[in-house]
C-alpha cells in the first residue's frame, strides 16, 4: 500500500496536532514552511486553505507582524475537539447502543445523502433504511455534527440494549463490515510499525524528523477511529488487529508528538 496524504487533509492534521497551540492565527509563511517539511509546496498550500476557507473550517485573520494568517472557525474547533477525543482517547466500552433513526422527504433527498454520508464518517453501522447504530458514547459528537449541518430535524436518536433475536455479534457482523475494518487496521500496522520498530532501535529523531513523522503517521491514523468506532471486544472476532494499532499509534505519538512541537513553533 502507497500511503497518500493530500494538501487539505495535511493542513486538517496540522491543525489539530499543533496549529491550536500558536497564539492567534497561524501565519500563511508558517504554513508554507510547516507543510513544505511534509513535502507540500506552497501553491498547494494556497489553495488548500482557500478551499479550507470557503469550508468555513479556516477564517482569515493577521499575525503579529500583520502578515496573512488563518486561524479556526469555531466550528472547526468544536470538529477538533470532538475528534481529540476520538483519536487520543480510550473507548469506554458499554453495552449501550445509540440509535438514530431518520425520514428525510423526497424533495430534499440530498440531505439523506448527507445523512447517510456522515452518519457513516461517524463509524455508526447501518441496520436498516433510516435506521443506523452505534456505541452509546458516540452520542454527544453525533448531536455535535447534526446540529452544526442543521440535520437535527430529519433525526431521533434513542439510547438502548440490543434484545435480539440473532445473536448480537452475528448482527454486529452486518452492521458493519468488520473484514474491511480490519484491512485498515492491517495496513496502518503494514505502514508505521516498521517506523516504530526503527525509533526504538536508532537514534532520537530532530525535531523536523518527529514532526514530519507525526504528522504522517496522526494523517493516516485519525481516520481509523472514525471507521472503526470502537466496538466491544466480545464482539469482534479473534486476533482483532485494532488494537495493536492503536498501540503502536499511542507510541509513536508518545515518542514524536512533543519533540515536533519544537520545530512546529515559530
Amino acid at each position: 500500500m502507497v500511503e497518500q496524504h493530500t494538501p487539505r487533509s495535511l493542513i486538517v492534521t496540522f491543525y489539530g496536532a499543533y496549529g491550536r497551540a500558536f497564539e492567534g492565527p497561524v501565519p500563511v509563511s508558517a504554513l508554507i514552511r510547516l507543510l513544505g517539511a511534509a513535502g507540500v509546496d506552497a501553491p498547494s498550500v494556497r489553495s488548500s486553505v482557500s478551499r479550507l476557507k470557503r469550508r468555513g473550517f479556516l477564517v482569515p485573520g493577521r499575525a503579529a507582524d500583520g502578515s496573512a494568517a488563518y486561524g479556526l472557525s469555531e466550528e472547526a474547533r468544536q470538529l477538533l475537539d470532538d475528534g481529540d477525543r476520538r483519536i487520543y482517547g480510550s473507548p469506554q466500552l458499554s453495552d449501550e447502543w445509540l440509535v438514530a433513526v431518520f425520514s428525510v422527504p423526497e424533495q430534499e433527498r440530498h440531505k439523506r445523502h448527507l445523512l447517510r454520508s456522515r452518519l457513516g464518517r461517524l463509524g455508526f453501522g447501518a441496520v436498516a433504511p433510516g435506521v443506523w447504530i452505534a456505541p452509546a458514547r458516540l452520542h454527544e459528537e453525533t448531536a455535535h455534527t447534526l446540529e452544526r449541518l442543521h440535520l437535527t430535524p430529519y433525526v431521533e436518536l434513542f439510547r438502548g440494549a440490543h434484545l435480539g433475536f440473532a445473536p448480537t455479534p452475528e448482527a454486529v457482523a452486518r452492521w458493519w463490515d468488520l473484514a474491511a475494518l480490519a484491512k485498515q487496521h492491517e495496513e496502518f500496522l503494514d505502514l508505521h510499525e516498521p517506523v516504530l520498530r526503527a525509533l526504538q532501535s536508532g537514534p532520537e529523531p530532530s525535531p523536523e524528523e518527529a514532526y514530519r513523522g507525526y504528522l504522517l503517521a496522526l494523517d493516516t491514523w485519525r481516520r481509523l477511529p472514525y471507521a472503526d468506532p470502537g466496538l466491544p471486544r466480545e464482539l469482534l472476532p479473534a486476533g482483532w488487529p485494532g488494537d495493536r494499532a492503536a498501540a503502536v499509534f499511542a507510541e509513536l505519538h508518545e515518542r514524536l508528538r512533543d519533540v515536533g512541537a519544537g520545530f512546529a513553533q515559530p
